[in-house]
C-alpha cells in the first residue's frame, strides 16, 4: 500500500505528514511525500536570474529532505517534486505511483474548529478518484502513532456498500475495532407531518436502524463492531454527542451528486468537518478501476 502525502513546509503540511506516518504505521504502508509547485508564476516584466523553476525545485527538494528525516526508520518514504496545479498534480502523482490514498492537511488558517479547508483540499474533496484523508489542525503534536478505532458514518440513504467495505478492509488491516454510526439531523422535512417532532424522530431513527442492520449483515460474524445512532437538531449537534479519543479516525462516503468514480464532499460531511477534531477519510461512491486513473 502506498500513500501520497501532499506536503508544504507549513503547519498544515506537518499535520498531513503526521497523519501519513500514523496511517502508514497502522497499515504497513509506504509514504510518497509530494510537493506540487505552481507553474509559470514568474512576473513577465521581471527577467528571472538563472533557471527560476530549478531554484524553486531545489528549495522544494530541501524541504522534502527535512520532512522525510522526521519519518521513522521503519516506514519507507520517497520524495517527489512536480510542477502542476496543486490538486491536479496530487491526483496525477497518486496515479503515477499507484497510490491507494491521498493525505492532506485540513488547516487553512481558521480560528476555530479542527479543520479549515483551503481551496486545494476543497478541490481534492470534489474531484479525487481515490480516498482522501484530511488531517485536523494540531495532529502533529499528538504522541499517538497508529489508528486506535475506525468510525464509519452511515448516511441517510442505503447503498453505502463501498464505504462499509473500505472501512471493514481498513479495520481488518489495522487490527482495530469498527464503530458504525448513523447521524440523524431531526429536520422536519424528514417526517410526514411538518412540525410533528416525535413523528420526525421516530421515522428518522427507524431508517437509521435499517441502514445499520443492513450494514452489520454484511460483516463477518466475528468482526469487532459496535453500532449507535445519535440524533440532534443539526448534524453538528449530533456529531457533538459522539465520544472521541486521540487515535480515532472517521470514514465518510462521497455524495451521490459527484461524478462516477470521483469524490464529491456532501453537505453532511462538510458540516461534520466543522466540529470534528479527528482525521476524516472521504471515500468515492464508486469503485475505482485503473482505467479511470488520469
Amino acid at each position: 500500500m502506498r500513500l501520497v502525502v501532499g506536503y508544504l513546509a507549513t503547519a498544515g503540511g506537518a499535520d498531513a505528514l503526521a497523519l501519513g506516518v500514523r496511517l502508514a504505521r497502522t497499515l504497513g504502508a509506504e509514504l510518497d511525500l509530494c510537493m506540487v509547485l505552481p507553474p509559470d508564476r514568474v512576473v513577465p516584466s521581471i527577467k528571472p536570474v538563472g533557471n527560476f523553476e530549478e531554484h524553486l525545485a531545489e528549495q522544494a527538494r530541501e524541504w522534502l529532505v527535512e520532512a522525510s528525516a522526521s519519518v521513522p526508520d521503519d516506514i519507507g518514504v520517497r520524495r517527489h517534486v512536480r510542477f502542476d496545479e496543486a490538486a491536479v498534480g496530487l491526483i496525477h502523482e497518486a496515479a503515477r505511483v499507484q497510490a491507494d490514498m491521498i493525505v492532506v492537511g485540513g488547516h487553512g488558517g481558521a480560528l476555530t474548529g479542527g479543520f479549515s479547508l483551503g481551496s486545494v483540499v476543497n478541490e481534492l474533496l470534489h474531484s479525487s478518484p481515490i480516498p482522501v484523508a484530511v488531517a485536523p489542525r494540531g495532529i502533529r503534536e499528538s504522541p499517538v502513532d497508529r489508528v486506535a478505532e475506525v468510525t464509519c458514518a452511515l448516511g441517510e440513504r442505503d447503498g453505502a456498500d463501498l464505504l462499509l467495505e473500505t472501512a471493514v478492509r481498513f479495520s481488518r488491516a489495522a487490527g482495530t475495532p469498527l464503530r458504525l454510526v448513523s447521524l440523524v439531523a431531526l429536520d422536519p422535512a424528514f417526517g410526514t407531518l411538518r412540525g410533528d417532532s416525535e413523528a420526525v424522530r421516530q421515522r428518522a431513527l427507524a431508517h437509521a436502524r435499517h441502514v445499520q442492520e443492513s450494514a452489520k449483515a454484511e460483516l463477518p460474524p466475528d468482526f469487532p463492531v459496535t453500532s449507535m445512532i445519535v440524533d440532534g437538531e443539526t448534524v453538528e449537534e449530533a456529531v457533538g454527542k459522539l465520544s472521541w479519543q486521540d487515535g480515532d479516525l472517521i470514514m465518510v462516503g462521497s455524495s451521490r451528486l459527484g461524478a462516477p468514480r470521483r469524490l464529491f464532499l456532501g453537505s453532511t460531511a462538510a458540516k461534520m468537518l466543522r466540529v470534528l477534531n479527528v482525521p476524516m477519510v472521504v471515500v468515492p461512491r464508486d469503485q475505482l478501476g485503473r482505467e479511470d486513473l488520469p
